[in-house]
């Protein structure tokens, strides 16, 4: 009996070995689900090229990102925004300071089911559909049909972003909120899975996540500007209306398999990763 207690004892402490080692080789990276493919690709790239790292990807949004970044279970935050002082004075408090790195860019793309004939609309019309002033397909040129508004959940940067830049128009002081019937969903892949089943619906993504079964709105800023498509070529000049850049966050400035990692995204091939997964690289 003795001698079984031993065995399992060491058993234990050969797990904890083992796991202690597999935690200084591999990194945690969690947040927006708009980067989760990019972070994804970059990953499992960096992983052929150095065999004994592991990084670890999984979504759930910014906010999700920056709240594990802060409470030490992940080491790296996806965001699809800016870092909120609250967010910064929380993660002083635990004694971490949030270093920002911006790794890329992004066009938010606007879509609509591929039946529906309304193809292009500016930021008022926009902001007058998420926020319930336009409710019917038919005053836009379209069909007779109610608009079904899909949006991001709260906890998304897209959602933040969105709402900030279109809704309130980058105004401060303004209270604009989505219409009351909006549906929010969990991932850009569930706004992206609703439009192609639904004729009425209209929703927003980051552009990596457009595909034939969706159609892209062209967006102007004013019906006396031109209307622009949401592609690379567009978001790199800045003629697109509606575009962000895209940052990880670490715990401070980062070192060791993190900073290897950041350098990664960074570099040429990373950046090369970028546009192949339809996203701006920072560099043309």
């Amino acid at each position: 009996m003795f001698q079984k207690r031993l065995v399992v004892i060491a058993i234990f402490m050969l797990a904890l070995i083992g796991c202690s080692a597999t935690r200084k080789n591999s990194i945690q990276v969690k947040g927006s689900d708009t980067m989760v493919n990019l972070v994804q690709a970059w990953a499992e790239k960096y992983m052929q090229q150095n065999p004994g790292a592991f990084v670890a990807v999984t979504g759930g949004g910014s906010g999700t990102g920056l709240s594990s970044l802060i409470s030490g279970t992940c080491d790296i935050a996806m965001s699809s925004r800016n870092i909120k002082e609250k967010e910064i004075a929380l993660a002083q408090k635990r004694g971490i300071n949030p270093n920002e790195i911006m790794i890329a860019l992004d066009g938010l793309a606007v879509v609509v089911n591929p039946a529906n004939p309304v193809d292009q609309l500016t930021l008022d019309q926009l902001a007058a559909i998420f926020t319930g002033k336009i409710v019917n397909w038919k005053e836009l040129g379209g069909k007779d049909e109610a608009i079904v508004i899909l949006s991001r959940e709260v906890n998304s940067g897209t959602h933040v972003y969105f709402k900030e830049h279109v809704l309130r128009k980058n105004d401060p002081d303004s209270q604009e909120e989505f219409a009351p019937g909006a549906l929010m969903l969990s991932s850009s892949q569930a706004v992206a899975d609703e439009v192609a089943g639904n004729s009425a619906a209209i929703g927003y993504y980051g552009m990596g996540y457009i595909s034939a079964q969706q159609k892209p709105i062209a967006i102007a800023k004013t019906d006396k500007d031109p209307y622009i498509m949401p592609v690379i070529e567009n978001v790199m000049k800045g003629d697109y209306p509606i575009s962000r850049p895209l940052f990880l966050y670490t715990k401070g400035v980062p070192s060791g398999l993190v900073e290897s990692f950041v350098n990664f995204a960074l570099s040429p091939e990373g950046q090369d990763i970028v546009r192949v997964t339809d996203f701006v690289p920072l560099t043309k």
